[in-house]
């Protein structure tokens, strides 16, 4: 079905303690922080400000998603992406801007969506299957799968007929 990776959301159950020291659940929700696009939908389910947190420090996430994490914190996202077939070039650079990351530096070289983010990115498919492209090369990532992207030049490509979701852990980095 297409626009099927629209639907996506991310459910979050949120672990602390009560008035009387013990753990429980302190939130059961599906996350607010959530972006819809052609060619992709984001939803974000965990941010930090600055590293190391505090146990009884809430999510910094605000009502906008936004393609880096904080300067010195993380976001934890996950991401769902259409069959390639869905989306072309001009899709990809409209909906990466509309996710604040007009400085994601997209540079399509012949690629779609290929882009760099000053960022490390930790990334596991949960379901479907993804090609993570680079300017040399490629591979095939499938449910289990993780991939560390270190500020370098990367794009997805999903030559399947079935939207894939990944979760990835997005920190700032530098050279």
């Amino acid at each position: 079905m297409s626009g099927e990776h629209l639907n996506k959301t991310a459910r979050r159950v949120i672990a602390g303690v009560d008035s009387d020291g013990r753990s429980t659940i302190v939130a059961d929700e599906v996350s607010a922080t959530r972006v819809a696009l052609p060619a992709f939908t984001v939803n974000d389910v965990w941010r930090m400000d600055s590293l190391p947190g505090r146990y009884a420090d809430d999510d910094t996430l605000s009502a906008d998603v936004e393609l880096d994490p904080p300067a010195k914190g993380l976001v934890v996202r996950l991401a769902t992406f259409p069959p390639d077939s869905e989306i072309d070039s001009a899709v990809y650079t409209e909906s990466i801007g509309n996710l604040h990351g007009e400085d994601a530096n997209a540079d399509s070289d012949g690629i779609v969506g290929l882009h760099a983010t000053e960022t490390i990115d930790i990334a596991t498919i949960l379901d479907g299957e993804i090609y993570a492209i680079y300017e040399t090369g490629e591979t095939l990532l499938r449910p289990g799968d993780t991939v560390i992207n270190r500020g370098i030049k990367h794009a997805w490509s999903n030559r399947t007929d079935k939207p894939v979701t990944m979760v990835a852990v997005m920190l700032p980095a530098t050279n």
